[in-house]
C-alpha cells in the first residue's frame, strides 16, 4: 500500500475491485495463513481494532462498520457491512459488505472492493484455525446448523481441516431439509462423507464431536445437555446484541475461546455469560496461554469476527490485484 511522505509523492488514483476479480484473487489457504496472522497481530497488539459500529436499520435489517489499523504494514482500513434478510426475496444475499483501504500517511482511499466474499472466507477460516487448535484429533461426526452460504464454508474448512469427519449432520431454521445443499454436498464430498438431515436439534448435537452453528438466531439452539464430554463447538452466528445460539450453562461448563474478548461479552455468546472467563485465540497462537486438549473437555470458540481479518485479506487482494492487472483504477483527485 503506499506510503507517501509527502502529499505530492501519492497517486491520483483509487482501485476499485468487483467481486469477480475478488473471487479470482481469494485462495483458501493463503487467507487461513493471513487470518492466523491477524489474530496474532491483535493479541500482540500490533494491529488495532477501532470501537466496532453495529445498528438495526429499518424493520429488519443490521449495519454495522469495523475498522482498525495495522502500523507495521502501513494498513488502516474498513469494512461497511450487515444483514438484509429482505434481498433474498429477490434472489440475492442477505450479508452484504464492502471494505475500503485508505493510505495511513495521508488518509486518502487507495483501494475499494466488494467485501462479500473476503467476509465469507475470511470466517470460515477463522472456524478452520478453531477447529484445528481446540477440537479432538479423532473427531468423526459433525453437526451443523444452517445451509446458507457461512454454513456452506465452514463445512468445507471443516472438512479440510479433520480428514476423519466420516459424517455430517444438518439441520435448518424451518426443520425442512434442504435438496440443493445435498446435492452440492453429495458432488463435492459424497466419496468421503456421509449427510443426513436431521430435525432433533438435541438428538444431533449428542451424537456430533464437532457442532458448528451459522446462523441468525436469537434464541438457543438446543438444549445444554445434549452437549456431549470432547465437544467442540464453533459459534458463529452471535455477531449482534440479542443473538444467541448456545444455551443457558454451555459457557460455564466450556473453556471458553474468543477472537476478541471485548466483542464477545457485548455482541457474542459472551453476552449471555458475561462472567465466564475467555481467552483470545491470538495468545494461544503466540503460546502466551497454554492450551493442551483433555479427551472430555468442552470448548467452544466464539467468532464475533475482527476488523484485521477482514484487512489483513482485503491488503492481500489489493497486492494481488496489482500484480495480475485486475480491478478497475479509476482518477480520484485530492
Amino acid at each position: 500500500m503506499p506510503s507517501a511522505t509527502a502529499p505530492s509523492d501519492v497517486s491520483d488514483t483509487l482501485l476499485l475491485i468487483p467481486a469477480p476479480d475478488v473471487l479470482a484473487l481469494l485462495d483458501r489457504d493463503a487467507t487461513m495463513a493471513a487470518v492466523r496472522q491477524a489474530f496474532v497481530q491483535h493479541s500482540a497488539g500490533t494491529g488495532r481494532v477501532f470501537p466496532m459500529i453495529r445498528e438495526s436499520v429499518g424493520s429488519n435489517a443490521v449495519f454495522g462498520i469495523k475498522a482498525g489499523d495495522i502500523a507495521p504494514d502501513n494498513v488502516l482500513g474498513f469494512k461497511a457491512a450487515g444483514f438484509w434478510p429482505g434481498n433474498t426475496a429477490h434472489g440475492k444475499g442477505a450479508h452484504q459488505a464492502t471494505i475500503m483501504l485508505f493510505d495511513p500517511a495521508t488518509g486518502r482511499p487507495v483501494c475499494l472492493l466488494d467485501g462479500n466474499h473476503v467476509t465469507t472466507l475470511r470466517t470460515g477460516a477463522a472456524g478452520a484455525i478453531g477447529i484445528d487448535l481446540f477440537a479432538r484429533k479423532d473427531v468423526r461426526s459433525l453437526c451443523l446448523f444452517g445451509t446458507g452460504v457461512q454454513a456452506r464454508i465452514h463445512l468445507e474448512y471443516a472438512l479440510q481441516v479433520r480428514s476423519s469427519l466420516v459424517s455430517v449432520t444438518y439441520l435448518t431454521v424451518d426443520g425442512a431439509s434442504d435438496p440443493g445443499f445435498e446435492s452440492d454436498f453429495t458432488a463435492r464430498h459424497g466419496d468421503r462423507c456421509a449427510l443426513k438431515h436431521a430435525t432433533d436439534a438435541d438428538q444431533a448435537v449428542a451424537a456430533a464431536d464437532l457442532v458448528i452453528t451459522a446462523t441468525p438466531s436469537r434464541k438457543p439452539l438446543f438444549g445444554n445437555e445434549a452437549v456431549q464430554a470432547g465437544t467442540h463447538v464453533n459459534a458463529v452466528g452471535a455477531d449482534t446484541i440479542g443473538k444467541r445460539e448456545l444455551p443457558e450453562g454451555l459457557l460455564q461448563r466450556a473453556r471458553l475461546f474468543v477472537d476478541d474478548g471485548r466483542q464477545s461479552a457485548n455482541v457474542g455468546e459472551g453476552q449471555w455469560a458475561k462472567e465466564c472467563p475467555a481467552t483470545e485465540i491470538g495468545t494461544v497462537i503466540l503460546g502466551e496461554q497454554s492450551y493442551v486438549r483433555e479427551a472430555g473437555a468442552i470448548t467452544v470458540f466464539d467468532m464475533t469476527g475482527l476488523a484485521l481479518q477482514d484487512l489483513v485479506v482485503a491488503q492481500m487482494i489489493f497486492d494481488g490485484a496489482r500484480k495480475a492487472g485486475r480491478g478497475m483504477a479509476i482518477t480520484w483527485p485530492w
